[in-house]
């Protein structure tokens, strides 16, 4: 529905959900998942209790609700890689560098208050299933082209290099290297392109391109 067709009604809706969201945020970076109260969100947004039920019923709907527009725009940028023009391994290094410099900032540090959390996980997998299985399923769709322009090595199963290279996407403890600045996101890609790459690239290619 277009915005100009939405009621007044609807578009308060909108716009008092964004702030719900946004004070969220902020209490999270503050104070971490544990601590944070749906008292103090309605608090800092200026809403009732009860309106603040209206939109989330639960402390954990709302933060999944953050996490889910994390994933949507981490699954953007794994689709607009699939169609970007350039090699497959330039174009996965760039999806390293824009994860690892988005953890860098304030959605890193958020990150690490929610997924420090470990209750959360399994609420996460079983509400958000399928915004995983297209984020994994675009991935897939990068590797294999990999594989048949021959830049990856077409014997190792695809499932394994999916599962390694989104473990390395959203690695737990890259977040504490890049939060602690025991390394720059740069440094970061550079290092863990050199270990993934390496392991996947097509031994055939490599011989050839060491004789040349």
């Amino acid at each position: 529905m277009r915005e100009s067709t939405l009621s007044l009604k609807e578009r308060q809706r909108q716009q008092r959900e964004q702030l719900i969201l946004h004070a969220s945020e902020e209490i999270l970076l503050e104070k971490g998942y544990h601590e944070m109260c749906m008292d103090e969100v309605a608090a800092r947004v200026g809403i009732a209790k009860g309106t603040l039920y209206l939109h989330f019923s639960r402390k954990e709907d709302l933060v999944l609700a953050l996490l889910e527009l994390q994933m949507q725009a981490i699954l953007l940028n794994v689709q607009e890689a699939v169609s970007a023009p350039g090699s497959v391994r330039s174009r996965l290094e760039t999806l390293l560098a824009t994860s690892y410099m988005r953890l860098k900032g304030e959605r890193g540090r958020l990150f690490y208050a929610l997924f420090g959390a470990v209750e959360l996980r399994p609420l996460l997998r079983s509400r958000h299933h399928a915004l995983l299985d297209q984020l994994l399923s675009s991935l897939e769709v990068l590797l294999n082209e990999g594989k048949a322009s021959g830049e990856f090595d077409p014997a190792i199963p695809t499932t394994i290099m999916l599962h390694t290279f989104s473990s390395l996407l959203a690695s737990y403890p890259f977040k504490r290297l890049l939060l602690d600045e025991t390394v720059t996101p740069e440094e970061l890609v550079q290092y863990v392109g050199k270990i993934f790459f390496r392991g996947v690239a097509n031994p055939q290619r490599a011989y050839v391109e060491s004789l040349a």
